[in-house]
């Protein structure tokens, strides 16, 4: 089965090719006008962040397999796949431990002002100082503090789990197929006011593209913190530089951006302040998650040649 893979340069380690890959090529990267003539003639598409749409898929009769290289399926449109037989198959659970971590290393370094700390030594003020100590910016425990989290796959649950081993109190957010009430899941609305950190952990879809704007960001409170490393789309970009400023809110932790790479600009990008962190999309990037993925890729891919398909979007 002629195999093609569009982005193998996402993956920083070696990717084994799966048993059933005859031939397999490989792409460091993709543009968009290049698509259907390294697809041509594949029948195992394998992709990470390359979109494909109906117009490039309707071009390649001989496609039957979209493996994605992650969980999210955002770029592949699932639509024309399902209409047409083309399977899409994806990755999970492979960067729960990651991901719940650098939410983590996110969420530390902001309640307790690990960079406005770091800045008053590099600027002699410690060195300066009457006292043993150098008081600053305001520092704050997460035990005892609320975190609430927006989608409860894998992810979701590990970031519960170290919250709680933290010592906060989690709450979830109700969703379509976990309603408010079940498990002491509470609406965003009712949510947004009570928590001191919101962290993000679900798909960007149609219903929550932009689900955290500037009403939600003014329902938080001035000492919260969000954190985002799901997708970028789901949150108002402008409206949270603005609120940062603004001090609606105490500060924000980001690993996605809607455009990446941004290349044309990003209101997050221009913001210069010590409450915001923003890092290049590598929560899920550990050596071990990534071992993890490209392991269950190769035999995600297999199993479907083998007539057991698993991991099915599609």
């Amino acid at each position: 089965m002629r195999t093609v893979f569009l982005d193998k340069d996402s993956l920083s380690l070696g990717f084994r090719p799966p048993r059933c890959a005859s031939p397999y090529v490989e792409y460091g990267a993709t543009a968009a006008g290049e698509v259907v003539q390294r697809l041509s003639g594949a029948t195992i598409a394998i992709v990470n962040k390359v979109d494909l749409h109906a117009a490039e898929l309707a071009r390649l009769p001989d496609l039957r397999l979209i493996a994605i290289v992650g969980t999210g399926y955002d770029c592949v449109e699932v639509d024309y796949c399902r209409a047409h037989g083309i399977a899409v198959a994806n990755v999970r659970d492979y960067a729960m431990y990651a991901v719940s971590e650098h939410v983590f290393a996110l969420l530390l370094a902001l309640r307790r002002n690990l960079a406005g700390y770091a800045a008053l030594i590099a600027g002699g003020e410690w060195q300066r100082s009457a006292l043993f100590c150098r008081y600053g910016p305001p520092i704050h425990d997460l035990h005892g503090s609320v975190l609430g989290i927006v989608g409860s796959g894998s992810i979701g649950r590990a970031t519960a789990a170290l919250g709680a081993a933290f010592g906060m109190r989690v709450i979830l957010s109700s969703s379509p197929s976990h309603p408010a009430g079940v498990d002491g899941r509470v609406t965003l609305r009712e949510l947004l006011p009570q928590l001191d950190v919101l962290s993000l952990h679900c798909p960007l879809t149609v219903t929550t593209r932009g689900m955290i704007g500037a009403a939600e960001l003014r329902a938080m409170k001035p000492t919260a913190i969000l954190i985002n490393t799901a997708r970028g789309g789901l949150v108002d970009e402008a409206a949270l530089a603005e609120a940062l400023r603004g001090g609606w809110i105490a500060g924000a932790g980001f690993d996605v951006l809607s455009a990446e790479p941004p290349a044309d600009g990003n209101a997050l990008l221009e913001l210069r302040q010590a409450n915001f962190i923003l890092t290049p999309h590598v929560a899920w990037a550990s050596d071990e998650a990534m071992r993890i993925l490209a392991d269950q890729l190769a035999d995600t891919i297999d199993a479907w040649a083998d007539g057991a398909p698993r991991n099915l979007v599609v």
